[in-house]
């Protein structure tokens, strides 16, 4: 999950690095507010898109006037297909010299990068063409950390300034003990500021916190940009399943990450012989499609207007097919309770543990919106064939 720069500075000040005073405004008389508690301040968009500057989102207000008025500029921007919806008002800073740090999860490598430099206030891939010399990477032990004696490792690998050289190693310190506090994958400050005083300074805070560490800090909620979240997705997530929203018509169930990408694959497939109708989710229900998950996971697909035909792939394994069939049958009688009428026609393909007994399940069941096909590339098929005729 990618913070907003407002959300990053606020995370840094909690963590003791050196920020500016600032605050957030969702419309221009709440930035008037703000500047006349803080005087002098640049109003930056805040979008999830780096450009901003070069846009016009980024703007000096001289006072409380100017900034509403700058607020108003730049609240409902454009900036790179990303509407403007709040502006972060920050204190004004004489800025001498201008440096980058960072520290990221290394994939490629399977360990913990820092890259730091002292040409910031660009982009470091600009910065790594042109001056290489200037960018120094320095691996980092997971069980080691970055202490004292390895911030002053890279303080020195990236030629930092004497006179800076103490201030950036102690952020350095600081800036890892937010990245491992917060279970982030990215913490980057461009620029890390030398003002004329002789302060360093984070003047900007980029975050990515790892989504998969969120039930280690349930304060992350409150982190995320609501406006941007699919309402499936949010509906979704409230029940617990695992759902992506996708730009198709075939409305896909399946047990198992893996048998759901195929499901995927095949109905993309399929779909090119049926006017190009695609798969409109990603639905996984794990291993215990109860009749409640499956009720759930269909009330959820069902929900989504572009759907016109609903797949439901299952391989019997830990839970048996028998069960999976009654959990469909009970999960369409679940949503007629409900009030939920479904109306859309489901494809249902069973193979695995008990798939035979799943298969006699359904026929006896024998509800008119419920098409059983036994192979995966016939069901997919039948239900992009479905789907088409409903568009």
């Amino acid at each position: 999950m990618d913070l907003f720069e407002y959300q990053g500075r606020d995370l840094f000040e909690r963590h003791g690095l050196p920020v500016l005073g600032g605050g957030v405004a969702e419309t221009p008389q709440e930035a008037r507010a703000i500047a006349e508690r803080l005087g002098r301040v640049v109003v930056k968009a805040q979008v999830k898109v780096g450009g901003r500057g070069k846009a016009g989102g980024v703007k000096l207000a001289a006072d409380a006037d100017e900034a509403q008025a700058r607020a108003s500029d730049i609240l409902g921007m454009d900036i790179k297909g990303h509407t403007v919806h709040k502006v972060m008002l920050a204190e004004t800073a004489d800025i001498a010299d201008e440096y980058y740090f960072s520290y990221l999860l290394d994939r490629a490598n399977r360990t913990f990068l820092c890259i730091a430099s002292v040409a910031g206030g660009m982009e470091i891939e600009q910065v790594a063409e042109e001056q290489p010399d200037k960018v120094a990477k320095i691996a980092i032990d997971a069980n080691k950390g970055v202490d004292a004696a390895k911030a002053r490792e890279i303080v020195a690998a990236a030629q930092f300034p004497a006179e800076v050289a103490d201030q950036v190693a102690d952020i350095a310190v600081k800036l890892w003990q937010t990245f491992v506090a917060e279970d982030a994958t990215l913490v980057e400050v461009n620029p890390l500021a030398k003002t004329g005083n002789g302060k360093v300074l984070c003047l900007d805070a980029k975050i990515t916190l790892d989504e998969n560490a969120s039930f280690r800090h349930p304060d992350h909620e409150a982190l995320v940009d609501q406006s941007a979240v699919d309402p499936l997705e949010q509906a979704a997530k409230a029940k617990d399943l695992n759902y992506v929203k996708l730009d198709g018509e075939v409305g896909i169930i399946g047990n198992g990450a893996g048998l759901v990408m195929s499901t995927l694959d095949v109905v993309a497939y399929a779909g090119e012989r049926h006017g190009g109708v695609k798969p409109a989710n990603f639905l996984d229900i794990g291993g215990g499609a109860s009749a409640a998950v499956m009720a759930n996971g269909l009330e959820i697909v069902l929900s989504d207007p572009s759907v016109k035909s609903v797949f439901v792939n299952v391989f019997g394994g830990i839970t048996a097919c028998d069960e999976v069939a009654n959990g469909i049958v009970q999960a369409l009688a679940l949503l007629e309770q409900r009030g939920e009428r479904v109306t859309k026609p489901l494809v249902v393909r069973l193979d695995g543990n008990n798939a035979e007994a799943g298969r006699a399940i359904l026929d006896g069941a024998n509800n008119p919106l419920v098409q059983r096909v036994d192979t995966m590339d016939g069901a997919a098929e039948r239900a992009a064939e479905l789907a088409a005729a409903g568009v």
